[in-house]
Formats: structure tokens, C-alpha cells, sequence
């Protein structure tokens, strides 16, 4: 088996459609302030690459390089850096965050967003990101806190998504909380100059639970769903019960919900 945890979920059109949607301002803003013209930086997990070309920006004219580990996502960061005229800028390779493919010391910045909650050996991978990280420079992470989620109104198989989620995602060898540990693992990686900081997602318009809602039945009716039925975590009756409790939180006008993310910013010795 590899070091990385079976990506729990997928690489269909629901999840790169949904993460096609982060930007930098929206899912790396305590990095922003540290970042300027001529900095290298290495994101690693950059899924269709929308954050990856965010921040090409902000260190122009430095080095970027994007990795992710599924060709799928690169194919979808190709897409993006194309359309966005950065093809010819942002290298794509594809390797796995426990074996970084660089030399020690190759970044000023190596950035990952919601990617240790994925990874079977999070000390690990922290270890490898130091490792090409330069004298100076920055290991910066975000990850959501599934078990702080919050959200109202409160359809009862909402909270069955929530414990079925968190149960596969753990069978997969991953680690849904990863965003109240990351200082945690920071430390254990040797990381000692260590930021720790939280920030939200709040989703309470008609569009974001237009998204919200549709991305995560799609999810749960696809690939959550069809592990969750073969680990033995859930029925299809219980698929049925979740999607439908997404599609009342979506139809309610007063539809709130927050996803909570740690995020913890390592200055390499």
C-alpha cells in the first residue's frame, strides 16, 4: 500500500468542480501577508491548481510548482493554469507529498491546503516539506476540523453524513480532525517556530447552499457512498437518508453552515 491514505473523496466531477472554487484569499489567507515577488514555492496537492494560480501571481517572477499525486487533478490544474495563461509559467509534476521529488532546500514556501487529513503518515510528509524547504523559509498547511462543523437547520441525516464521513475517511487511513492537530504535528516533525491560527468557511446564501448542498450529495450518492456501503458503514437507504437531508438544508432559507479549519504557519530553522 502507499504512504498516502485512499483519497476519500474521489476525483470526480463534484470534487473538482468544488475545489475548483477556492482561491487564495479564500483558503490561504494567513500565508498571504509572508508572500512576495521572486519567492519559490511548491503547493502540494494542487488539485485543479485555482489556489496554485493564485499565488503564481503573488511570487512572480519565482518559481512555482504544482504537485498532486492523482493525474486527474493534474489534468484539471492544466486546464486551469491554460485558461488563466500560466501554463507556460507553473511547472505540474505529479509525486507523493511522503517522497517529494526535490532536493533538500529547493523552496522559499511549501504550501498545502486540506491535504494532511488525506495522508496515512502527516509527521511524515510535514518532515519531507521541511526538507525542501530553504533555511528561512515557510511550511504553511490549512485542514478542516470535521467533528467542529456546524450547521442549521439540522436534518437528522446531516449528522449521519457527518459520522459516516468520519468513519471512512479513517478506514482510509486518513485523519478528518487533521486541522486541531496540525500544531501537533508540526512539532513532532521538528518544526519549532510555529504560527497556529483558525479561520471558517461560513456558507449561508442561496448560491454557497446551492453549491454546498449539491456538491456533497453528489458526493455522498458517488464515491463516499459506494466506500461507505462496501467498508460496511452504511446502507443504501442510509445514502438515500443523507442526500435527502442535503436537500432540505439547501431548500431551508435560513441555511447556515461553517466548516472550521486549523491552520498552522512553520518557520524552517
Amino acid at each position: 500500500m502507499p504512504r498516502s491514505a485512499r483519497y476519500t473523496h474521489g476525483h470526480g466531477p463534484a470534487a473538482l468542480a468544488s475545489h475548483s472554487r477556492r482561491t487564495a484569499a479564500t483558503s490561504c489567507a494567513y500565508l498571504l501577508p509572508h508572500l512576495r515577488s521572486g519567492l519559490d514555492l511548491l503547493d502540494v496537492g494542487c488539485g485543479p491548481a485555482s489556489i496554485t494560480a493564485d499565488l503564481a501571481g503573488l511570487v512572480a517572477p519565482g518559481r512555482v510548482v504544482g504537485l498532486d499525486a492523482e493525474a486527474a487533478a493534474i489534468e484539471a490544474a492544466r486546464a486551469t493554469l491554460t485558461e488563466r495563461h500560466l501554463a507556460d509559467i507553473v511547472e505540474l509534476t505529479s509525486g507523493d507529498v511522503h517522497d517529494l521529488p526535490f532536493a533538500d532546500n529547493s523552496f522559499d514556501v511549501v504550501h498545502a491546503h486540506q491535504v494532511l487529513q488525506h495522508v496515512a503518515d502527516p509527521v511524515h510528509a510535514l518532515e519531507e516539506m521541511r526538507r525542501v524547504t530553504r533555511p528561512g523559509g515557510l511550511v504553511a498547511v490549512r485542514d478542516s476540523i470535521y467533528s467542529a462543523k456546524a450547521w442549521f437547520p439540522q436534518p437528522e441525516g446531516l449528522e449521519m453524513w457527518r459520522q459516516v464521513y468520519l468513519a471512512v475517511a479513517r478506514a482510509n487511513g486518513g485523519e478528518p480532525d487533521a486541522g486541531s492537530r496540525l500544531l501537533s504535528w508540526c512539532l513532532a516533525a521538528g518544526l519549532t517556530q510555529v504560527e497556529s491560527s483558525a479561520s471558517t468557511w461560513c456558507l449561508a446564501t442561496a448560491e454557497d447552499r446551492a453549491w454546498w448542498a449539491r456538491t456533497w450529495a453528489e458526493r455522498t450518492a458517488t464515491s463516499l457512498g459506494s466506500q461507505a456501503v462496501a467498508l460496511g458503514l452504511a446502507t443504501q437507504e442510509d445514502l438515500e437518508a443523507m442526500t435527502s437531508a442535503w436537500q432540505e438544508w439547501e431548500a431551508a432559507d435560513d441555511g447556515w453552515f461553517v466548516v472550521v479549519h486549523g491552520e498552522a504557519l512553520a518557520r524552517v530553522d
